[in-house]
């Protein structure tokens, strides 16, 4: 039956696919009709009989034609009956608290860009043609900086509200609150998986203005690329430093402009002593601390590229992802590629950012 439902899904074939539904409707497959697949496959991985009944547990994986050099898996929960003998769907959803899928939360429309394939619920082609010019804007400047050696291509996931962005990434929506967009992918992921996802809050994403809206995509567009370089061992003052430095190059954005959080804290004598942490960069917590956090990273990433050359910022970048382990990898990455250490390049951080926001 798994077999024949996948084989339906391919094919758009919507009396095969009703013939596997309790309720016999194809509701599901019409959503996800536009969507581009190559792959759809269900594992069988544990199955509960209860009389005519019984539950089942599935791994799903499928990939986006273009796009996923592996399957994305996700793991489903399938309500089943039995009718004479033959098994049919009669509920289909994430196990336990798991991510939606897109079709999911309705009828996916499809719009490719000629580097983008963008999939929106409830807006517009027009509104999503928008979005995909941002995103073939944000691939060449991406690409000018880190190069070509990656996909040059980005999926970019559009819901329909702050809670259905939530849903998609299985987690609490209060913790995105006014979080413009998100990247999904394996840290240190290779060139074998699955193609990264850009999720927008179209809540906070669509207010901003032109600009806003281009420097979140090349920001996000930027995690795409230096995936396979970002380990466990890069901090996040260095990640989320990076993309925005790439978002903001070129911009004439000023600091005072860019890190209005950082500039209210040097009024009040404020500043932080030391590169942020990671649990600065939590969502759920203070929303001027979160702000500082990726002001400080912008800027610490903005000073080396200026003191040391691109080249080297991107080497730096590329070093750290090479360790192992989090520990001494910034340490290390700074003696072999800058020459310094990280008592000396906290401090000139500091007065830099004074220098800056004078």
């Amino acid at each position: 039956m798994l077999e024949r439902r996948a084989e339906a899904v391919l094919a758009g074939d919507a009396a095969g696919f009703r013939a596997t539904e309790a309720d016999g409707d194809a509701d599901e497959l019409d959503d996800l009709a536009q969507v581009p697949l190559s792959t759809w496959k269900y594992e069988l991985t544990h199955l509960e009989p209860a009389g005519d009944e019984a539950t089942a547990t599935v791994r799903l994986r499928y990939r986006i034609t273009g796009y996923d050099a592996a399957p994305i898996t996700a793991d489903r929960t399938l309500r089943l009956r039995s009718d004479d003998g033959a098994w049919l769907v009669a509920s289909d959803r994430p196990q336990g608290k798991g991510a939606e899928q897109l079709w999911e939360q309705g009828e996916v429309r499809a719009v490719q860009g000629q580097h983008s394939l963008v999939l929106g619920v409830g807006r517009s082609t027009e509104k999503l043609r928008g979005y995909a010019d941002l995103a073939d804007r944000a691939v060449p400047a991406v690409q000018e900086v880190w190069g070509k050696g990656w996909s040059g291509r980005v999926v970019v996931l559009v819901p329909r509200s702050l809670d259905a962005m939530g849903k998609l990434l299985g987690a609490p929506s209060s913790g995105y609150q006014g979080i413009a967009a998100v990247t999904t992918g394996e840290a240190g992921g290779s060139d074998a998986a699955p193609a990264d996802r850009i999720i927008l809050n179209p809540e906070a994403f669509d207010v901003l203005g032109d600009f806003g809206q281009q420097v979140v995509l090349t920001h996000e567009t930027t995690h795409v690329a230096t995936r396979t370089d970002t380990t466990p061992a890069t901090p996040l003052w260095l990640s989320e430093g990076f993309a925005d430095w790439l978002g903001y190059r070129g911009s004439g954005r000023t600091a005072q402009q860019a890190a209005p959080e950082l500039d209210r804290a040097l009024d009040r004598s404020e500043l932080p002593v030391a590169l942020p942490t990671d649990d600065e960069f939590a969502f759920a917590g203070h929303a001027s601390r979160l702000a500082q956090a990726y002001e400080g990273g912008w800027l610490a990433c903005k000073m080396i590229a200026e003191r040391w050359g691109q080249q080297k910022l991107l080497a730096f970048y590329k070093a750290v992802g090479g360790h192992e382990r989090r520990d001494g990898a910034v340490e290390d990455a700074l003696d072999e590629v800058l020459g310094t250490d990280l008592e000396t390049l906290t401090r000139e951080w500091r007065e830099y950012v004074r220098q800056e926001l004078a």
